[in-house]
């Protein structure tokens, strides 16, 4: 390895805790990853030593996430990646850990999941109170409701507000 390059620890987390955290990683971590993503295009494919420092730059960043999801959610996130990992990663049979997960890390960490290019005109899939191909179907338990109807709006609001500003 060149000693230009500083060295990095590897993450070491299996697909279920990166699948998870996924999303958080890419809000925290977007800028390391699009100047990773432009390195190797302008090295037309060639680019695996020449950008292995941005490259660095991007796991770092994810594991700091992970540390910080770790630090801060560590019983949501757990049970979100379990619930991955026992169903096969498939995200909607794990819609009720997700929604704790999320709720947690966009309070504490100020971290929200979206999804990229879904349709504004739409609820997001992960938001929908039924998911039509789950296990259980219901996202939502009864006593659930009060404390996500309460961040959704919270939600919205933060939305309208930042939305006004790139207006």
């Amino acid at each position: 390895m060149p000693s230009h390059i500083p060295p990095v620890t590897e993450i070491g987390a299996s697909s279920a805790p990166l699948m998870s955290a996924s999303f958080f990683i890419g809000a925290r971590c977007r800028d390391y990853n699009d100047d990773y993503m432009q390195c190797k295009t302008e090295a037309y494919g060639r680019g695996e030593l020449d950008c292995m420092k941005e490259g660095r730059k991007v796991t770092r960043c994810a594991a700091s996430v992970l540390k910080d999801i770790h630090t801060n959610c560590l019983e949501e996130f757990r049970k979100h990646w379990e619930c991955l990992d026992y169903n096969n990663h498939q995200m909607w049979q794990c819609r009720r850990p997700e929604r704790a997960l999320n709720r947690c890390v966009f309070e504490k960490m100020g971290l929200e999941k979206v999804i990229p290019d879904a349709p504004k005109s739409q609820t997001p899939v992960h938001l929908r109170d039924r998911q039509i191909f789950a296990d259980w179907p219901q996202a939502r338990r009864p006593e659930e409701v009060k404390v996500e109807e309460e961040f959704n709006k919270r939600m919205q609001t933060r939305s309208q507000t930042q939305g006004q500003g790139q207006g």
